[in-house]
């Protein structure tokens, strides 16, 4: 979980025609080294973009998406979903490894708040997952049938990952995800220095449940059922906690929206390893 400010780099590649079939993923190559990215399933980014660029606030306020800066992310939410558009932070809390570890992450913790069914905690290297921020008067997730496991569509440009729920970071601060889901979305996963300055979707399932929490295959599954059902569905704010609110954009631009930082080519927006130094 993530507390500090990061200074973000945007990597990945222009992904070609999503796959069909819902456990289908596809992948691309980039630079040497770059991070793989794959579509998954075959409900499309723009039709999921779409159904979130109206937002009915559930959240009492206003997140940061790092320490120092302005709330400016409000979550927001339909009768099947809750979502937000921030940025992404990389979480490489969980059981360490090649990626994830205490040499690679000054931040990094050996325990996630959720743990998987042998009773281990998860791998942020392996497992794609978010985090929500934690439970506080600002908005709390359990009241809104989020908890570990629950299954997320995180969108990025013209992207879909599923990932579940995997952790909780402070109660303030919201747009951070595993080292796995940043890698599959064609952003730099690197804990220093890596993933996304803005332009990420977030899209929970109300109520929803991965069983294991670590089978991605399951979350996959689950994940694209429950989007395709979504974007069939017009019916945006009923029956959700604070109806008849001003519906706004959750950043103050159209959700998805392609800002002049995000829309650059990714090897320059990736520079290379030598030339960055320590941040």
């Amino acid at each position: 979980m993530r507390a500090q400010s990061l200074t973000l780099a945007v990597a990945g590649l222009a992904l070609l025609a999503p796959t069909t079939g819902s456990l289908a993923a596809r992948h691309a190559q980039g630079r040497p080294g770059a991070p793989a990215i794959r579509q998954e399933g075959a409900v499309r980014a723009a039709e999921l973009l779409a159904r979130v660029r109206e937002c009915a606030p559930v959240s009492r306020g206003r997140y940061r998406t790092d320490d120092g800066v302005p709330a400016t992310v409000s979550v927001c939410g339909t009768r099947e979903a809750v979502f937000w558009t921030a940025d992404m932070d990389i979480d490489c809390d969980g059981r360490p490894g090649t990626h994830c570890n205490s040499r690679t992450d000054a931040l990094f913790s050996d325990t996630t708040a959720f743990t998987q069914s042998d009773g281990r905690y998860l791998s942020a290297e392996t497992l794609p997952y978010i985090v929500v921020p934690g439970a506080s008067a600002l908005w709390n997730h359990r009241d809104h049938g989020v908890r570990g496991g629950s299954v997320a569509a995180v969108v990025y440009r013209d992207r879909v990952q599923y990932a579940v729920v995997g952790d909780v970071g402070p109660y303030d601060i919201i747009g951070e995800a595993s080292y796995a889901t940043a890698q599959a979305l064609g952003i730099r996963p690197d804990p220093h220095g890596g993933g996304a300055p803005s332009g990420v979707t977030y899209i929970v399932f109300r109520n929803s449940l991965v069983t294991p929490i670590e089978s991605h295959a399951s979350a996959v599954e689950l994940g694209e059922r429950l989007a395709r059902s979504f974007v069939r569905t017009t019916d945006r704010t009923a029956g959700v906690p604070g109806d008849g609110a001003a519906a706004e954009d959750p950043t103050g631009q159209a959700a998805g929206a392609v800002t002049e930082e995000d829309d650059q080519d990714p090897a320059e927006a990736w520079p290379d390893e030598e030339d960055e130094g320590d941040e």
